[in-house]
């Protein structure tokens, strides 16, 4: 930080923010850390302040609605908070307004006197492996997108025609995604998943779902929860081969994380499990690494070469050189998300995240981060509530010393007007209250939590009168 900067955040000034004049505050984006940043916001008393939240979809609550698993409905339930939240008079939902371009990083200075940037990480890593553009293979955040009923992904025709899928991860969204495909359309049915994906998927011939692990049991990231549900599936049972998740005494003695703990037991449980004979099957490898996705002879996957692992001294997976092929039509790979940079903001290429000091961007006063854009893809939804909340307690603390710039034009009515001229449709809360009733309106009448609208357009279309 500049040294007339930092003096800048420690000089101790009267603070200029009244109810009449409040300290206003741009989130630019509304899953869970934006909101969890607007809550932190309202419920201090020592700053008066008002908080307009941005999304570039119609719809609010980001990664709760498009991320978390469908038939994750309690999950979900955390949504009932941000509800309030939102529909505080202090806080106003601006969506359906792109940043970069309906509102411009400059154009969010001069409105607000402070800008908190919660967008979360929405691309993916690679695998960096041959054949990786194959038709067939793509991330698991495009998969998730499409059952989840994001607009950006609801309109793409995803044939289902594999009998073999490889997820290549073994974190919970590796596990989410083998689930939906594991399950039955009358397990989905109690689901919120999008009708199309039901649809996809009740014709789906997937029998082998493979989830694969480069390192063994001890190093997967999933939760025990999570691997529980294999073993409660209708039509499909976990495989488990012993010798994948043979410990010795020495690294079973190593293991000092409960979750980890629980998550062998489990899959013991598993490999000592007798077959049921069920129509599909859902293996869990470890001590594998895919080497090269497989061409049939038409651009689309028609195999993975996988290379069989050992631990070393220091616990990293080394190749043993040994090979085989998984007969998978399609390869999801879910090895981690990644930020994506924002139109004049500073961004760290190399770990996909914001530059900042505990929140604060690095060099640029008045602007803040918050969630796994500010600290990378990491922990639960809950995680973010006390994230946002510390990098809000260091926007306060600097606009109680006078240390933030001040917006020309800092009302409301001024953002309004902004956005008009750009012929900008945003879509409110109350307009998003309307679609939510819709949805779950026509949800009941189907017998389900939810009935997703998933194009934008069908969205815009349903608003306050």
């Amino acid at each position: 930080m500049p040294t007339a900067l930092a003096s800048a955040y420690t000089q101790p000034v009267t603070p200029i923010y009244t109810p009449e004049r409040p300290l206003r505050v741009a989130v630019i984006g509304s899953g869970p850390s934006g909101v969890y940043a607007a809550e932190a916001l309202l419920k201090q008393t020592d700053v008066p302040a008002e908080v307009d939240v941005y999304d570039r979809l119609p719809t609010p609550y980001g990664l709760v609605r498009y991320g978390v698993a469908p038939d994750h409905l309690t999950i979900k339930s955390v949504t009932k908070g941000f509800e309030k939240t939102l529909a505080d008079p202090r806080v106003r939902f601006l969506g359906n307004v792109e940043f970069g371009t309906d509102l411009t990083h400059e154009e969010a200075l001069a409105h607000y006197d402070a800008v908190l940037y919660a967008v979360g990480a929405s691309s993916d890593r690679r695998l960096g492996i041959p054949g990786e553009d194959l038709a067939g293979s793509m991330s698991a955040t495009e998969f998730v997108a499409w059952y989840n009923g994001h607009p950006d992904a609801a309109a793409r025709e995803l044939l289902l025609h594999a009998s073999g899928v490889a997820v290549v991860g073994v974190g919970n969204v590796a596990l989410d995604v083998s689930r939906i495909l594991a399950k039955t359309t009358q397990e989905l049915h109690r689901s919120d998943i999008a009708a199309h994906a039901l649809t996809a998927l009740d014709s789906s011939p997937v029998q082998d779902i493979w989830i694969l692990g480069r390192r063994g049991p001890a190093q997967a990231a999933f939760t025990t929860k999570e691997l529980r549900e294999f073993g409660e599936l209708s039509d499909a049972e976990p495989v488990v081969i012993p010798t994948e998740i043979a410990l010795t005494d020495a690294e079973e003695a190593a293991i000092t994380d409960n979750t980890k703990k629980k998550n062998v037991e489990v899959l013991r449980e598993f490999a000592a499990h007798e077959p049921e004979d069920k129509p599909r099957r859902v293996h869990l490898r470890f001590l594998v690494s895919p080497v090269e996705i497989l061409d049939d002879g038409h651009g689309r996957v028609g195999g993975l070469k996988v290379e069989r692992n050992r631990l070393d001294e220091n616990g990293n997976a080394v190749g043993t050189g040994e090979y085989e092929v998984l007969p998978a039509q399609m390869v999801l790979r879910s090895v981690g998300y990644r930020g994506v940079a924002l139109p004049g903001v500073p961004f760290d290429e190399k770990r996909g995240v914001i530059p900042n000091a505990e929140g604060r961007v690095e060099g640029r006063a008045g602007e803040y981060t918050a969630g796994w854009i500010k600290r990378g893809p990491s922990g639960v939804v809950g995680t973010n509530r006390k994230d946002a909340t510390d990098t809000v307690a260091h926007l306060l603390a600097d606009a109680k010393a006078g240390a933030l710039p001040g917006a020309a034009q800092s009302t409301r009515e001024a953002v309004d007007a902004l956005l008009a001229s750009k012929g900008v449709h945003v879509y409110t809360f109350a307009d998003w209250q309307v679609l939510d009733a819709h949805e779950l309106a026509e949800g009941k009448t189907l017998g389900r939590p939810r009935a997703k609208v998933v194009h934008r357009e069908a969205m815009l279309g349903l608003r306050r009168g």
